[in-house]
């Protein structure tokens, strides 16, 4: 019984106890704090890729190119009505729809498409490194970006071109789907891997519409 009673009153080895419980909950704070920096370095990227892939799709050819015949006016110069047709190319199926009056049917050309998702880069792989004097594309400002997050969507807001004789005058926006973080520590630790970035979109209008790349 004495023996008993001195194991209960003996605090040997309490500090190494003590520090292992302090030092796991500091490490797990402070990797948790890099990991939600990372995260917030993500969110920023994606939003200029977004923005950067608005920028690019108002100065290259469609998508789908025949929306250059889309709601065609009346009177060359005339705003298309607002509603005459409305195209969304989603890069996940490859398929460019459409709704309203003035649709024309279209396919999805994946030229164009890498023309704003690649920019001027050029070689295999889904992002190839840049070369000097290249354009950069969406991919570029967001490397873990896949062609299969994104969407491109034309549609007819009103707006036309007095001095041009034909031709659409969309309003193009480009926006994001099914993007997760991507966490090293606590993704494993703390189940954060299915975490999914919230939607963003960059809304511009379209200019020349055809491509400027050599």
């Amino acid at each position: 019984m004495r023996a008993l009673a001195l194991f209960r009153k003996d605090e040997t080895g309490a500090v190494m106890v003590e520090f292992a419980i302090s030092m796991s909950l500091l490490l797990t704070l402070t990797l948790g704090f890099v990991d939600f920096g990372y995260a917030w370095y993500q969110w920023n990227a994606a939003t200029k890729a977004v923005e950067i892939g608005a920028r690019l799709a108002s100065i290259s050819t469609p998508i789908a190119p025949t929306i250059a015949a889309a709601g065609t006016a009346t009177t060359p110069g005339d705003p298309i009505p607002v509603g005459n047709y409305d195209y969304t190319c989603n890069g996940a199926t490859s398929v460019c729809s459409c709704f309203g009056s003035g649709c024309v049917a279209g396919t999805f050309t994946a030229a164009n498409f890498n023309r704003i998702f690649r920019g001027d880069a050029t070689g295999a792989g889904t992002c190839p490194p840049l070369s000097a004097g290249r354009r950069p594309g969406m991919c570029h400002f967001f490397p873990m970006l896949q062609p299969a997050n994104v969407i491109v969507r034309y549609t007819a807001t009103g707006l036309g071109y007095q001095t041009r004789p034909g031709g659409p005058v969309p309003t193009i926006t480009v926006s994001l789907q099914n993007v997760t973080f991507q966490f090293f520590f606590l993704g494993g630790l703390l189940g954060f891997d299915n975490l999914t970035m919230p939607s963003m979109l960059s809304t511009v209008t379209g200019e020349d519409m055809k491509s400027s790349y050599p």
